[in-house]
Order: structure tokens, then sequence, then C-alpha cells
């Protein structure tokens, strides 16, 4: 087992709705307030999605981006900064028409995906792999697009993080490696709990983590009530972890959790139980081969 463990807390995602918790972070002054105090308790990395602050609905405004990342900065200077990519795949089929988008859809462009990236580069940036169903829509990254966000990110020369959510995402990884568009071994991010993919389970994770390539680092983290056990599967397969208001809203059954910050030291007790330390910014940068 690793001495150290990278713990990444994802502060607000683009799922989880405002009116599900009041303490979810909205506005970029709540969203870097939020990743500073996860920092406190032992977060690492600090997955960023930003939001309209009016509505609280998800967003893609490099502005927003910007505005986040500058506040953190100005109050922490390593904590790694991990912004996403994800919005813009999702694909909702009008009732009339199926080849027609309906209400939902936020198909773009890959490199409007990328553009924060290219402007802003932090750290990381996620790379999202999976084309499935998700709920009643579609999500649709196909390898054409992939292959053009990471040549953005290349370009821009910020590391993916790649985001697996099923065994097929992890052999179209491969392919890209393999073929010079990622470079290898690669910093992932197993998924699970999305329903339609990778179930939140020992079996499934130890599946997933066989299937990366060799020297690979990852973390594995699981979706709502599944969050914690994932953080202890993750440690003991040989992975970092996440936790955060992305993914799950409560401490505990019916008890929501005030802060991310509260989310992160509950992980970092439990891993503390398994004998775990979490590891500084500076000693993440290291580990994900950013130093």
């Amino acid at each position: 087992m690793k001495p150290k463990i990278v713990i990444t807390c994802a502060i607000t995602g683009n799922i989880t709705k405002p009116e599900q918790s009041p303490h979810l972070p909205i506005t970029p002054e709540q969203i870097a307030t939020s990743a500073l105090e996860a920092a406190k308790e032992g977060a690492s990395v600090a997955h960023i999605h930003v939001r309209e602050p009016d509505t609280g609905r998800p967003s893609m405004r490099l502005e927003l981006y910007r505005d986040v990342m500058e506040r953190i900065r100005a109050r922490h200077a390593t904590l790694v900064i991990n912004l996403t990519t994800g919005p813009g795949g999702r694909f909702v089929p009008s009732e009339a028409d199926p080849s027609v988008a309906g209400p939902g859809t936020t198909l773009m462009l890959p490199e409007k995906r990328v553009e924060h990236i290219e402007a802003l580069r932090p750290d990381i940036c996620t790379l999202d792999l999976n084309t499935m169903n998700s709920g009643g829509q579609v999500v649709i990254n196909t390898p054409a697009n992939v292959r053009r966000m990471a040549r953005v990110m290349r370009s821009a020369r910020v590391k993916p993080e790649i985001e697996l959510f099923d065994s097929g995402d992890i052999h179209l990884a491969r392919d890209l490696v393999a073929e010079g568009e990622l470079d290898g071994p690669g910093l992932y991010s197993i998924v699970t709990g999305v329903k339609y993919g990778f179930d939140s389970s020992p079996e499934t994770m130890l599946y997933a983590r066989n299937l990366l390539p060799a020297g690979a680092i990852w973390s594995g983290f699981g979706l709502g009530r599944m969050e914690f056990p994932m953080v202890a599967q993750s440690w003991l397969l040989g992975g970092h972890v996440r936790v955060g208001m992305e993914d799950n809203l409560y401490l505990s059954k019916g008890v929501l959790a005030p802060t991310n910050a509260a989310l992160v030291a509950k992980a970092r007790d439990i891993l503390a139980q398994l004998g775990a330390e979490p590891a500084s910014p500076i000693e993440a940068r290291q580990m994900l081969g950013l130093a």
C-alpha cells in the first residue's frame, strides 16, 4: 500500500440540485471557499464545476471558472485544481423525432468544452470517455471527439484525468494511449454508482483496476450512499479517493453534509482507521506527476 493517499473533493458537480441541499456551493465565492475548507481537512485536489450564480444551474462560462481559480489561488498556492470538461455531451431525443435534439440536450463542439482549459491551464482536467444511457438520456463522447479534446489538453500542457464509467471506456483509453493521443500509463478515475455503468461493489472496482494499463495512477469513488464504502475499497485496492457534494450530499442516512469539508473529514477518518494518511497538495503534485 502507498504511505500517503490523495483525497479529491468534487465541490458541486452539475447533477445535484440546490433544492436538494441548502448547503450546495453555487457562486464562485462559495465554490472557492468550499474547496479551501476541504483542503484544510485533508483534500489535496479540488474538482471544479461552476454554476450560474442566480439560478444554481450548471454552467460552462469561462469567466466563472476564472473567478473560482483566482479566488483559490489568492489564498492557496499549491492546492491541485482539476477543472471538468464533462458538460456538453448530453443528448435528449425529442419525442416527435428522435433524430432531433430535444430540451435538455447540451451537445457542443469538443473545442468549446475545453476552451476554459486552454485559457486557464489548470493543473488537471477531466476527460470523459463514456457513451452511455444516463437516466432517460444519453451521454455521447465519441472517440473522434475525445481525440479532439485530448489534443487541446496536450497543447495547453494540462494533464487529463481520464473518467471511466464502464469497461469499454478503459479499452478506449488503452487504444488512445497506444495511438499516442494520451500519454501513458495515465491518470484515471473509476466512477461507480452511475446507473447503467460500473456498480459500486468490490468486485467491480477490482475488475476495473485490473483493466488499467500497468503503472496507471488511479482513484475510485462511489455515488450516493456508496461514497464512503468506496473510499475504503479504493484504498484497499491501491487507489486514491474522491468525495464531495457532486457525488453525495449526506454524511449519513438522512443527515445532510453541512460542508464539503465535513465529507472530506469523514473520509480522512475512515482512511486513518485503515492506516492511510492524506497527502498534502505538494505531495499530491509529486504523486500525480505534476511537480
